[in-house]
């Protein structure tokens, strides 16, 4: 089984081929073959590569599927006794991203 561990917009993501992830939103058209570089670690079928920090011999390609919303989260203040609530909702931009290959050089 091969997979890595990528750092995308500041969170760490378990990825394998295949399968796709939802992302923050990245600002580009539908289709597009984006290559993700900041690489953590890979297990290429029992071998460990480990980055310090990052693995420069190691590119992971996907592609983008589509652009969408999250769920809608809740954000409720109240300060007690004060007669003060507030209530907002909030949906995080996402993008659904098809991870196509891990190579390693």
């Amino acid at each position: 089984m091969k997979y890595a561990i990528v750092e995308i917009s500041g969170r760490q993501f378990w990825i394998e081929t295949g399968k796709y992830y939802d992302l923050n939103r990245i600002p580009t058209e539908l289709g597009k073959e984006i290559t993700l570089n900041r690489v953590l670690l890979v297990n290429n079928e029992g071998e460990i590569l480990i980055g310090k920090p990052y693995l420069a011999t190691v590119k992971v390609k996907g592609k983008i599927l589509e652009h969408l919303r999250g769920r809608k989260t809740i954000v409720y203040k109240m300060r007690p006794k004060k007669k003060t609530r507030k209530k907002q909702g909030h949906r995080q931009d996402l993008t659904r991203v098809l991870i196509e290959e891990i190579t390693i050089n």
